[in-house]
């Protein structure tokens, strides 16, 4: 009966103890407005009113004056013992020192929680025995009523099902605090990417304003007024253009077609051009004979020559209009 109501008083610290987080003691250097997170409502609102560059880039370089990242558990640990030791799970021991990554923060949820089911394993199975020894050697030995146990039992129970409720509770929890994580981790980087280039763009508008400026002084003495165009206008003026050189385009195309018909016509003139040339070389020999027996005045011979040579010269005239026109 003693060692069955030493059994019941051992199941009473089978249940869930509370353990309260201390915070770290601060440093002598460290004061407490280093250790409360910036009012980052705040800081965005005036970095989306800031109307300048350099006003967004100092909200947002304020903003990242702080680096987001997840408390350390290992913080108070690290605090008491300087030198390094290596660690006997599976979880990587590099973790302390070098920046999380969501593989090692996996390793070391799993690592804790391992550590923390052989802690809590431990710690019933000390009390328990403790509690047996305390029965046993106790004067007077503790004596517990069946009503006290079921009493035990009814609490017990109920302690489980509050403790499974917020079991689900937590885990919900930590679901949606993952989930937000992982949103708040692709938002940060895109945010970073877009600091980057924020501050890349004063550099680049400089060299557009320069490149702009030094295009207004060379168009400064423009050949005519169509050089202080708008951009309307002057667009409506390079189609007008394009339209007339198009224009322009189709006409070529079209000499370009009759142009080996002119050559042929060309050649055929120039053939008859041969001709009529040696006819006409032949109709001045002619005529310089005729003139020449006029002088020497032979007879009614040289009359014939004469007329012969006018109706030449007649028809080389005309023949010359012919070709030139």
């Amino acid at each position: 009966m003693d060692k069955k109501r030493i059994q019941k008083q051992g199941t009473r610290s089978t249940k869930p103890h509370r353990f309260h987080w201390r915070r770290p003691s601060k440093g002598p250097n460290e004061s407490d407005d280093t250790r409360q997170p910036p009012n980052r409502p705040q800081a965005i609102a005036a970095a989306k009113m800031a109307s300048s560059t350099d006003e967004i880039l100092a909200a947002l370089s304020s903003l990242q004056s702080q680096p987001l990242s997840i408390l350390k558990l290992s913080e108070p640990i690290t605090t008491v013992s300087t030198e390094p030791r290596p660690r006997s799970s599976d979880a990587s021991s590099s973790s302390l020192t070098e920046a999380p990554t969501p593989s090692s923060l996996e390793a070391d949820l799993s690592h804790y929680r391992e550590l923390f089911s052989k802690l809590r394993f431990s710690y019933v199975e000390q009390v328990t025995k403790e509690k047996f020894i305390r029965a046993i050697v106790g004067e007077p030995p503790l004596i517990v009523s069946p009503q006290e146990n079921v009493a035990l039992e009814k609490e017990n129970v109920g302690a489980k099902r509050r403790l499974k409720a917020l079991k689900v509770e937590m885990a919900d929890l930590v679901a949606e605090l993952e989930r937000r994580g992982r949103d708040l981790s692709r938002r940060h980087e895109g945010i970073e990417t877009q600091t980057i280039q924020l501050r890349e763009l004063p550099e680049k508008i400089a060299e557009l304003e320069e490149g702009i400026a030094e295009l207004r002084k060379l168009h400064e003495t423009g050949e005519g007024p169509e050089m202080s165009l708008p951009l309307g206008r002057t667009r409506e003026l390079v189609d007008e253009r394009k339209a007339e050189q198009a224009k322009l385009d189709r006409e070529l195309e079209q000499l370009r077609a009759k142009l080996p018909r002119k050559k042929k016509e060309l050649e055929r003139l120039g053939a008859e051009v041969q001709s009529l040339e040696a006819k006409r070389q032949t109709s001045g020999a002619a005529a310089r004979e005729a003139r020449r027996r006029k002088e020497n005045a032979l007879g009614g011979v040289e009359d014939d020559l004469e007329e012969r040579g006018r109706w030449w010269r007649a028809s080389e005239v005309v023949l010359t209009q012919a070709l030139d026109t």
